[in-house]
């Protein structure tokens, strides 16, 4: 089995030494040393070539969103956001600028080493990711309707409700109704969820410079 390399961007000391243990640890997760800043991220990816950036926010969602926008051209290194808590549409910008995961620090150390293995092989982690699993397996028995598609593409293009009833030729409200239904049949509870697992739902390739900013 590979092992997946972490850098962490984090400031305090406790928290990288309890990360740097709970690493060692596993038999595939490795420690591959930590920044105080973002600022700081970018020259110890060339030196280490990590799997894995883990980013805490505590200098800000800003610092944390620049770094996302230099990683696109740094490499094949996937980061993930170490959040308290983040409001759901600085998540969905986040993703849309290119995280890979987003990850609670109140959560156990056991989901934290799971999103860390799921972005390592190439998914994208939320903590909602055992319901959509689900879902997935029996995505099946709940057909999407060719306009649902249409509405869950628009979504992982970023596209606010407004935007989607302009581009569908819709009402505003006729997209609520429409989001109401897909909602009701993938089990995800929210537009960030869909964002991030819609092209699995619908079988789709949306590519990165089709999004939209939010």
């Amino acid at each position: 089995m590979s092992s997946i390399s972490v850098l962490v961007c984090e400031a305090q000391p406790i928290v990288i030494e309890g990360l740097q243990k709970a690493l060692a640890e596993t038999s595939d997760l490795l420690f591959a040393g930590s920044v105080p800043k973002p600022a700081d991220a970018l020259d110890a990816i060339r030196r280490t070539q990590p799997n894995i950036i883990l980013i805490d926010l505590s200098t800000g969602l800003t610092a944390a969103l620049r770094l996302l926008g230099q990683l696109k051209a740094a490499g094949p290194t996937h980061p993930i956001l170490w959040v308290v808590d983040l409001p759901e549409m600085d998540a969905f910008r986040a993703l849309q600028m290119g995280a890979r995961g987003i990850v609670k620090k109140t959560l156990p150390t056991a989901t934290l080493l799971e999103c860390l293995r799921e972005v390592g092989a190439g998914r994208i982690w939320m903590h909602e990711s055992e319901q959509v699993s689900s879902f997935l397996q029996r995505k099946d028995s709940s057909r999407l309707t060719p306009r649902e598609k249409e509405v869950v593409h628009l979504i992982c293009r970023g596209l606010r409700n407004k935007q989607i009833a302009e581009h569908l030729h819709i009402t505003a409200g006729t997209v609520k109704v429409h989001l109401m239904h897909i909602f009701e049949k993938t089990g995800l509870k929210d537009r960030l969820a869909l964002a991030v697992h819609g092209r699995e739902l619908v079988g789709m390739d949306v590519p990165a410079n089709d999004s939209v900013s939010i």
